[in-house]
């Protein structure tokens, strides 16, 4: 079975979300939730809220957001609970968080990469696994205990193991 990764971009990454579309659909299986056309007034949450509410439910196992520079994207991205989505402009960010940090979703920035480096980073992030070790597992679930406060209105750092 195909890992299914959707994938969004406003305007600003529109051609670029175009060509890995073209480059993942024979290996992956792809959740395109647009932009479908190029719109300059478009914005970035919606398509970053898409790709999240995809993974988040289990939809796609993996997302994909592209905006100018990747940082919206990444911003909104992070607001959906169960997502950990990283701006990743390197392959080391890329395979290194989804290994040691769970991560789920890639943002890039189209302007500020080209297709070529943008297809490495998205080799990279898909092709990699979490690793499942103890203390990857350990920082992680208090990450999620972080999540968890702030959905119940709590703030407490004892909560977390903070020291």
């Amino acid at each position: 079975m195909k890992l299914r990764v959707a994938l969004g971009a406003d305007h600003g990454g529109f051609a670029l979300k175009n060509e890995l579309v073209k480059l993942l659909e024979e290996s992956y299986e792809i959740l395109d939730v647009g932009a479908y056309t190029l719109d300059p007034q478009d914005d970035y949450p919606d398509f970053a809220i898409a790709v999240a509410r995809a993974v988040a439910s289990g939809e796609a196992q993996r997302g994909i957001i592209i905006c100018g520079s990747g940082v919206g994207a990444c911003v909104a991205a992070n607001k959906m609970p169960g997502i950990r989505a990283c701006l990743c402009h390197d392959t080391y960010s890329a395979h290194q968080g989804v290994e040691h940090d769970d991560m789920n979703v890639l943002c890039l920035g189209a302007r500020v990469i080209g297709d070529k480096l943008a297809a490495e980073l998205v080799t990279a992030f898909l092709q990699a696994s979490f690793s499942g070790e103890e203390h990857h597992r350990r920082r992680l679930q208090k990450v999620l205990d972080i999540e968890q406060q702030a959905l119940r209105g709590s703030n407490d750092s004892h909560e977390s193991g903070a020291k």
